[in-house]
């Protein structure tokens, strides 16, 4: 099984589409939607995760594209600043993948960034901002 987490741009003519059920439907991929934005005549932007075979994946994101969706993969990080962290716990109530979590023994956030999906809904929640969203690289299909 092929996996990668991508990030789509959909144009503000193609929102209204069911263009990501056809990815399931024509592909046979399997998708997780992990954030998204789509609201009618707007940009539309939608993180998720997309599993099937190489051949498949391949034939699907060329499909996203001829649709006029810009796919790119998730070259993106989530960091924490210590220096920051209070260790409120708010960031662990919104966390999808457990990647945040409270270590119950002294009541401390820990961060596990292997389980990170890059979601980014830590970022908004954390209030004092050691949340962050940063470059890895630039590395398009």
């Amino acid at each position: 099984m092929y996996s990668k987490i991508l990030i789509l741009r959909f144009p503000k003519t193609e929102v209204e589409k069911p263009i990501v059920c056809y990815l399931v439907k024509d592909y046979d991929l399997i998708f997780n939607i992990l954030n998204a934005a789509v609201l009618p005549r707007k940009e539309g932007i939608m993180v998720l995760e997309l599993s099937g075979t190489k051949k498949n994946f391949k034939e699907g994101v060329k499909y996203l594209r001829e649709q006029g969706v810009h796919v790119q993969n998730a070259s993106q990080e989530v960091k924490r600043t210590m220096k920051k962290c209070t260790h409120c716990g708010a960031c662990t109530a919104v966390c999808p993948t457990s990647a945040l979590f409270i270590q119950r023994s002294d009541m401390s956030v820990d961060f596990d960034q292997k389980k990170c999906s890059v979601c980014e809904l830590c970022v908004p929640a954390c209030p004092t901002r050691a949340m962050e969203v940063r470059p890895t690289n630039k590395a398009f299909f």
